[in-house]
């Protein structure tokens, strides 16, 4: 059976075929071929990936990444269809799928909606739940750096506070399009957002969602 990590990587592989290896994506700074270096760089070098959070491996991540990108692009798309090396914890199952899920879907959406032509995908309901789980969770990490308070809500009312204070802006949408939100892409993310004005000017911003 086929889990969401596995869906969303060969999505994100497919497409990334598709248009190339200079296409624009919603990460400040990267090309196609940016964002797929990255993405092999966190699942076959854990020796570097570090650098996205310890200032001492920068050095090493920088590197890495540069020796990444100039490969063929050819190879970097087959390196993710086929994902991690044999003895990568995230040949596990349980490791894939609590580690990828997210991090494919959020990429998938990033070269998607860089393009003039994207379109919302429909989602099926298990896997808005799975996203939503996976937000519940992570909310108030992602959101400890809000100037605002900030409520994320489901159409159905459910909600996860990301970040306590006042005033409050509510984000009301699908759990994908909140997540969306919350990893900073608000201005690809389909969410309404409700609360004084000028605290969701604040919001906007403050560009101090995400991880």
């Amino acid at each position: 059976m086929s889990t969401f990590a596995k869906r969303e990587r060969l999505l994100l592989a497919d497409l990334l075929e598709t248009v190339g290896p200079d296409a624009e994506t919603l990460c400040e700074g990267w090309r196609t071929r940016d964002l797929a270096a990255h993405v092999i760089v966190r699942e076959r070098r854990p020796d570097a990936a570090g650098g996205a959070l310890l200032k001492q491996l920068a050095p090493r991540l920088e590197k890495v990444m540069g020796e990444y990108t100039a490969k063929p692009y050819e190879e970097l798309v087959r390196l993710i269809r086929t994902g991690p090396p044999r003895f990568s914890p995230f040949q596990l199952k349980q490791v894939d799928e609590a580690a990828n899920t997210v991090e494919f879907y959020v990429h998938t959406e990033d070269v998607r909606r860089a393009q003039p032509d994207w379109s919302p995908r429909e989602l099926d309901t298990v896997f808005q739940d799975a996203l939503w789980s996976r937000l519940e969770r992570t909310a108030r990490l992602m959101g400890r750096g809000v100037p605002t308070g900030l409520v994320l809500r489901r159409p159905d009312g459910q909600t996860a506070v990301a970040h306590k204070g006042t005033p409050v802006v509510t984000a009301t949408g699908e759990p994908s399009e909140l997540l969306l939100f919350a990893y900073g892409r608000q201005d690809a993310a389909r969410v309404d957002l409700a609360g004084d004005a000028a605290a969701i000017e604040t919001l906007h911003e403050s560009k101090r969602l995400g991880m």
